[in-house]
């Protein structure tokens, strides 16, 4: 796990050849001082050569002959979530450390079992919620006191249609709106509002033709009644956003998941007669992010606390899912 230089660096591998491994993930690890890429496998041979001549690593075809190998540390898995559960457990069982795309996988049931695997045999196991790492969000939680007390989060996910040929659209790929962009409002809830989280109620959006949901809207609360308002889906123009409304004001933040290395994040608070809007400095979320998951893969750091993050996260989404009224064709369905 180290150059010749003495340095820890984690030799990583790609499984999949998916479109956010390729504009966002591969240039990442390809610049990474902590991480060196590899080997990268598709079950297209010639997929996998294009983009590991592009990219400068091994081109592997299949993705278990990319875990069979004694020079990969620690994989990176973009597939679709339906995937998820057999090559990350097929990944922790072959001793690598996982990043996997949100979801873990799609039922708390399968995820409780990775997680599981992963404490068993000490890797590091995380969702690669990028936002996470981004000091905007930092730069928000130093700044609620200008709100007073808090009473109501909210946020929301929205983007166009996808392509119709993607797996977004496939429920046995474990598709739909609520894994793919709902998953960021509730993991932003999480982030911003203490304790557990109960769902008060649920609506999801089908679309009868796939049987994926397209759209949906949660409300949560915390135990002492500080609630989440959250609207996600794929039908939509483009938002990202969240906001804090306390006693005294509302902090928002325009671009919250989403922000592309070069933005400089725009926070707004609002107060009775005053409106701040504050330039924040721009950050590398992907880079961030690769960064804590090499901490956690080369040192250990908060393994515990990364496995507990994607219990809470994978029973929350559990839960909307059986909170949730169902409507398809804007009729109602149990």
């Amino acid at each position: 796990m180290s150059e010749d230089t003495g340095r820890p660096v984690l030799r990583m591998g790609v499984l999949g050849c998916a479109d956010i491994a390729v504009r966002r993930i591969l240039p990442a690890l390809a610049e990474h001082r902590s991480v060196r890429l590899v080997a990268l496998a598709s079950r297209d041979g010639a997929r996998a050569e294009c983009l590991a001549r592009r990219f400068g690593c091994a081109a592997v075809t299949g993705y278990q002959a990319l875990l069979d190998r004694d020079d990969v540390d620690a994989v990176y898995v973009p597939l679709p979530p339906g995937m998820h559960h057999e090559w990350v457990a097929r990944a922790l069982t072959a001793g690598k450390h996982v990043l996997v795309e949100k979801p873990l996988s799609t039922t708390y049931a399968q995820s409780a079992e990775l997680v599981e695997t992963a404490a068993r045999l000490d890797l590091a196991l995380t969702e690669n919620f990028m936002f996470l790492h981004h000091s905007q969000h930092a730069a928000v939680r130093g700044m609620l006191g200008e709100i007073g007390e808090l009473r109501v989060f909210s946020s929301s996910f929205g983007v166009p249609p996808p392509d119709p040929a993607s797996f977004r659209h496939s429920a046995s790929l474990g598709g739909g709106a609520l894994l793919d962009v709902g998953v960021y409002p509730l993991r932003a809830a999480q982030l911003h509002l203490d304790g557990e989280l109960d769902v008060l109620g649920a609506c999801l959006r089908v679309d009868e033709r796939t049987g994926v949901d397209v759209a949906g809207s949660v409300l949560l609360s915390t135990a002492t009644g500080v609630t989440a308002q959250l609207d996600f889906g794929f039908q939509h123009s483009y938002r990202s956003t969240y906001a804090l409304w306390g006693s005294r004001g509302r902090l928002s933040v325009p671009r919250a998941f989403t922000p592309p290395r070069e933005h400089r994040p725009v926070v707004r608070i609002e107060q009775q007669d005053r409106l701040t809007e504050l330039t924040l400095p721009a950050d590398h979320q992907v880079g961030n992010a690769l960064d804590a998951f090499a901490k956690a893969a080369l040192t250990g750091t908060d393994r515990p606390g990364l496995r507990d993050a994607l219990l809470r996260q994978a029973l929350l989404v559990e839960q909307v899912r059986k909170a949730a009224r169902v409507v398809a064709h804007g009729e109602a369905s149990a």
